[in-house]
């Protein structure tokens, strides 16, 4: 079987990364006596090592401060061109080498017997051991093929040993590795642009939302102009269903125990679900998903054939326990609003309700300016409910949808849930960012547990096919993904402030305010609410295009004593935001409403 270019350029670099992680164990080791070294693996991009400090001294006797003479230490290791060597150990042996170092003594007592126990040594060019680590390897076999100008150390970061936080808190130290300086050049300066893209960051300055630890850790608080955000895009979200013969759902934040246990979430999801409230001495659970819910409405009268499909759609939110450590922004959280829908349909309907489900989503993400997507199609695990027909059809359905769109796609073997096979959704973000959002899942489990049925045309009463949807996935990790895209420059229909008026000087405020008015009266008459402001604070011009360039407003209407005169206003576009887009000559207030509320209503990516 050949192997790719891409692939045997991924190898590669995961070869030279594990490599310089052991280098830079060995540097950290030479420069802090004492430090225990636990495990250094290659990642996506880069590279980590756990350590154990010494324990002399106030808390962990390195910081990022230190981190450049571990650079230098590890250049002068690769500059005396190690080789490194792979050795094999018997299990007492491997103990004895490593009796000092606790961590690797575990590792070696968990391998089942018979297991190869290999151990890589730093050897200078007389042969002498400079340094061992237990290793499965591979590695490369001198330092000299590596760049010791194309690797940096990035930060350092708490790391619990083994991920279990009830075992000792270790001091993680993530690095990156390249081929050439060319290549780590430019992998910097993509590091840059998504530090001046995180949604947390540009979230902060626009004023989007926050998050309050004391209040409760992973719940996400809208301001204003994030609620205008949201109120956009889930108007839009509800026109777009209707339109694609969806029904609109509203159900309870929490419901009985027995609804999760018949289900089946309570047996394998409970780590995931808060704690029961007593209400009236009985068990309720705030819901961690909108689907015992939906079968409920369905179960709330008999169903024929007649009746399907049904396609039901809820942004519903939901709560789930994340733990602390992986809580992130907007994307990991705890309490979030899920844009779910299920469709119930007969065997006979499922081929084309799948491919209806796919081509709706795409044409969203595309709505939303992403255009380079891809599928992953997961079948059926090892253990698995449901009929072997009925996964068969299932598969097939979502094979056909797939290609009928003509959209890329791997196969995820085994990777389907118990209850059905899936397609998977990921999107590539401006900076060619993979993030998984859409699912389009199969359930087999539910139907059954739930006992649903409906009538067929021959009088029997049949299971229907069920199918989850989170097209966006949630509102919180959608939003989060968006702003990072657009770097928070969003569209003029997205944007939470669209027209700032922004008066020369105060004795212009009463234009400014009559402009805004009229803009906004305006628009309403051509059936579209444009969100204006006014900048009527006794700063400098200056500093107020500045203040609305920071808060990223489509259009800044200047106005004076020439726009007063002549019922105008000076168009200024948003710096870096408004592509392809040539400057405005001076126009008047309802021609200015009307050329906005068009681009608004179009919903313009270019602007």
């Amino acid at each position: 079987m050949s192997v790719s270019k891409e692939q045997q350029q991924s190898e590669k670099l995961a070869l030279i990364r594990h490599s310089v992680s052991h280098i830079m164990a060995q540097a950290v080791t030479r420069l802090f006596p004492g430090t225990l070294v636990a495990i250094g693996p290659s990642i996506e991009n880069g590279f980590y090592y756990d350590f154990q400090f010494s324990a002399s001294g106030n808390g962990t006797p390195i910081s990022a401060g230190d981190l450049p003479a571990v650079e230098a230490e590890m250049k002068r290791i690769i500059d005396s061109r190690q080789d490194f060597v792979k050795v094999i150990a018997g299990r007492e042996e491997a103990l004895a080498r490593f009796s000092g170092e606790p961590f690797k003594c575990e590792l070696i007592n968990e391998l089942p017997a018979g297991a190869e126990i290999s151990v890589y040594e730093n050897r200078d060019a007389e042969g002498k051991v400079i340094w061992a680590d237990l290793c499965r390897g591979p590695h490369v076999q001198n330092t000299r093929e590596i760049n010791s100008s194309a690797f940096k150390l990035q930060n350092i970061a708490g790391a619990y040993w083994r991920g279990d936080e009830k075992r000792p808190m270790l001091t993680r130290i993530y690095g990156t590795a390249w081929e050439n300086p060319k290549d780590l050049k430019a992998y910097l300066a993509f590091l840059d642009e998504v530090e001046k893209r995180d949604h947390r960051r540009v979230g902060k300055e626009m004023d989007l939302y926050s998050i309050h630890e004391e209040a409760g850790a992973g719940l996400i608080y809208w301001h204003p102009s994030g609620g205008r955000m949201r109120v956009a895009v889930e108007d839009f979200w509800r026109k777009e269903h209707y339109r694609n013969g969806y029904e609109i759902l509203y159900t309870p934040h929490i419901g009985k125990s027995w609804l999760w246990e018949t289900s089946g979430h309570l047996g394998f999801y409970k780590s995931n679900m808060y704690s029961p409230m007593k209400i009236d001495d009985q068990d309720y659970i705030i819901k961690p998903m909108n689907c015992p819910f939906h079968i409920m409405i369905y179960k709330n009268r008999g169903r024929s054939y007649r009746d399907l499909p049904l396609r039901w759609a809820e942004l519903g939110t939901v709560y789930r326990y994340e733990r602390s450590g992986v809580l992130h922004g907007l994307l990991r959280v705890r309490g979030f609003t899920q844009d779910d829908a299920h469709i119930f349909c007969t065997p006979e309907q499922i081929e084309s309700e799948i491919l209806e489900v796919l081509r709706f989503s795409l044409r969203i993400w595309k709505i939303f300016g992403f255009k380079d997507i891809k599928a992953y199609l997961a079948t059926k695990p090892a253990e698995s409910v449901g009929e072997q027909a009925r996964w068969d059809q299932a598969l097939e359905s979502l094979r056909k949808a797939v290609i009928a769109e003509d959209l890329p796609y791997e196969m995820d073997e085994g990777g389907g849930a118990f209850y059905g096979p899936k397609i998977d959704l990921k999107i590539k973000d401006a900076l060619g960012r993979e993030w998984q959002m859409t699912t389009i899942q199969f359930d087999f489990n539910e139907p059954e547990r739930f006992d649903m049925t409906y009538v067929d045309s021959d009088g029997a009463h049949k299971r229907p096919y069920m199918v989850h949807r989170a097209l966006l996935g949630s509102l919180e990790r959608f939003f989060g993904v968006l702003i990072e895209h657009f770097g928070g420059a969003f569209p003029v229909w997205i944007a939470p402030e669209q027209i700032a008026v922004i008066p020369v000087a105060e004795n212009f405020n009463a234009y400014a305010e009559k402009v805004t008015a009229e803009l906004r009266a305006r628009s309403r008459e051509k059936g579209y609410d444009l969100r204006v402001c006014a900048e009527l604070d006794d700063g400098r011009l200056n500093a107020k295009i500045r203040s609305c360039q920071n808060r990223k407003i489509p259009y800044m209407l200047v106005v004076g004593q020439r726009e007063a005169d002549e019922g105008t206003v000076s168009v200024r576009l948003r710096d870096g935001g408004l592509r392809n887009e040539a400057p405005l000559s001076p126009m008047k207030i309802a021609e200015f409403a009307d050329y906005a509320v068009k681009k608004a209503e179009m919903m313009d990516l270019e602007l």
